[in-house]
């Protein structure tokens, strides 16, 4: 199967092509990049980059995958326009997949991956002091969504027995996090996962997705907003500053 996978919704630009051989052997090709202003002008140069070194035309690909939310808004406009004219252009369909899902897949793929059945909680920064936030759990062939993406303060976190967190909200809002799995007061490193969705999650969990009837037309390349608002208005931070 061949794939182009891209997530631009953080920090981190990062892209992905898989090309399948003669032999059915699968050979990936991977570039990462600081992400968020700059993006918009070095994702298609990148990707054809990285199609050239994989010798594939845009009209070879099964399919196109992306990141589709949530996360900045600016990039999850970028990824979809992207994936969507992409699509277009090569009349191929396109697949796009939950940002914090392929967090926990990352998660699990660098740091857990012979543990299953294993709970965790993907948190992405959504700045404006919340997060956003999903449960997952690998059975060991496959993920299971047991809480579904919100946005929420670090502190409305419910840990759970036995549940991991994952993303990249440990700097800003670690203090404010249940302390670890089960409950204790200090956590393991295990348990606190600093990871960030990328693109070679993302094809490792097309397979399925795309199995499960998850490929989508061209137009249908739309971004997964749970906030649907960028800033705080005038008001809210008087407010606030009145309060401290």
């Amino acid at each position: 199967m061949n794939l182009l996978a891209f997530d631009t919704s953080t920090e981190l630009m990062s892209i992905a092509v898989q090309r399948e051989g003669d032999d059915r052997a699968l050979t990936v090709w991977q570039h990462t990049a600081p992400g968020g202003a700059q993006t918009s002008a070095h994702l298609i140069p990148a990707i054809q980059g990285l199609m050239a070194q994989a010798s594939l035309k845009f009209e070879q690909l099964h399919a196109i995958v992306f990141g589709c939310g949530p996360g900045s808004f600016t990039g999850l406009r970028t990824a979809c326009s992207v994936a969507q004219g992409l699509a277009f252009g090569a009349n191929v369909p396109v697949l796009p997949i939950p940002t914090l899902l392929a967090v926990a897949e990352e998660a699990r793929h660098q740091h857990t991956p012979h543990l299953a059945p294993w709970r965790v909680w993907a948190l992405l920064d959504a700045r404006m002091d919340e997060m956003y936030a999903a449960c997952y759990e690998f059975d060991g062939a496959q993920w299971n969504e047991v809480v579904g993406g919100s946005l929420i303060r670090p502190e409305d976190l419910g840990s759970g027995a036995h549940t991991a967190l994952a993303g990249n909200v440990f700097a800003a809002y670690g203090a404010r996090l249940p302390a670890a799995l089960g409950g204790t007061h200090q956590p393991r490193a295990i348990d606190r996962l600093e990871t960030l969705p990328t693109a070679a999650a993302l094809l490792r969990l097309a397979p399925a997705l795309l199995a499960a009837g998850g490929a989508l037309p061209a137009d249908q390349a739309l971004p997964l907003y749970i906030r649907d608002k960028v800033a705080k208005t005038t008001l809210e931070r008087a407010v606030e500053k009145a309060a401290l």
